[in-house]
């Protein structure tokens, strides 16, 4: 049992709509899960913003024409959001956002979104509740400490009120080129490479070799200021990497499977906000 579990104390319900969700706050910065059409409309918006405006993103004539990044995970998703109440605290100050969706929301479109670039039988086996993460950004404005860490305990908050058990998803590396990147794939596969019990693959008509130079030649330093601070943000958590990279063209990127056991993000983030979420509940 993890402890995301264990600390349950009183509470037993597994299905807790968006309202238990606690908003937690962080000076003019507040986290929440998006409750209106508006509200995820803006984090659409803040995706396409940064995906295809400021990343490279190739749109299709849909995506360009709504200025949103648009999929059908999203209809079924909750979507994390870090509005900033200085400017609004309904969908005009949303300034970060993270896409989560739980097994019985896939289930509904049939399928998680990683499953287009990893075989993830083996989470599909693992014996407790999944979590699928994506779609994480952040306004260029707001890319300090404040916002990310807003959405971390957001996380936190969320796998515990919903029990999770394993976390996952696809993160990203800038650029299609894996030659660009040879480091930091070869530095990723070669330390933090899943157990086999949790080792998801990349399709093999995707899947990109990540062990690409001599691991032991490796500047571990020059690798870790290389990597996006989100994925360190997982490896800090005891996260590890699937086996093979994907290429994301429509994107430009190179991206790699993440899998993080709950509880590691739980014990980080939940501890101390531990009162503060009993108290929101109550």
């Amino acid at each position: 049992m993890s402890s995301a579990r264990a600390s349950g104390g009183g509470l037993s319900t597994l299905d807790l709509d968006r309202s238990s969700f606690p908003e937690l706050h962080g000076g003019s910065l507040s986290v929440r899960i998006a409750e209106t059409d508006a509200e995820r409309e803006a984090a659409q918006a803040l995706r396409y913003r940064v995906f295809y405006e400021e990343m490279g993103a190739h749109p299709d004539a849909q995506t360009l024409s709504l200025k949103r990044d648009i999929d059908e995970f999203d209809i079924v998703a909750d979507h994390l959001l870090v509005i900033d109440n200085a400017i609004a605290s309904d969908e005009r100050g949303v300034v970060g956002t993270y896409r989560l969706v739980q097994s019985d929301a896939a289930k509904k479109i049939g399928r998680f979104y990683s499953a287009s670039e990893y075989d993830i039988t083996p989470l599909q086996e693992f014996p407790g509740r999944l979590l699928e993460v994506g779609r994480s950004c952040v306004d260029k404005n707001y890319r300090g400490r404040a916002a990310m860490q807003l959405l971390w305990r957001g996380i936190a908050s969320y796998i515990f009120l919903h029990r999770i058990d394993l976390l996952f998803g696809c993160a990203s590396l800038p650029g299609t080129d894996p030659d660009r990147i040879a480091d930091e794939l070869t530095y990723l596969y070669h330390n933090h490479l899943a157990p086999p019990a949790l080792r998801v693959r990349a399709l093999e008509d995707r899947r990109v070799e990540m062990l690409r130079t001599d691991p032991h030649a490796l500047n571990v330093r020059k690798c870790l200021v290389g990597l996006p601070p989100l994925i360190k943000g997982y490896l800090r958590l005891g996260g590890y990497i699937g086996d093979g990279a994907v290429i994301d063209r429509q994107f430009n990127t190179t991206d790699v499977a993440i899998l993080v056991k709950s509880e590691l993000l739980a014990d980080k983030y939940y501890r101390h906000y531990e009162r503060r979420l009993r108290d929101a509940l109550d």
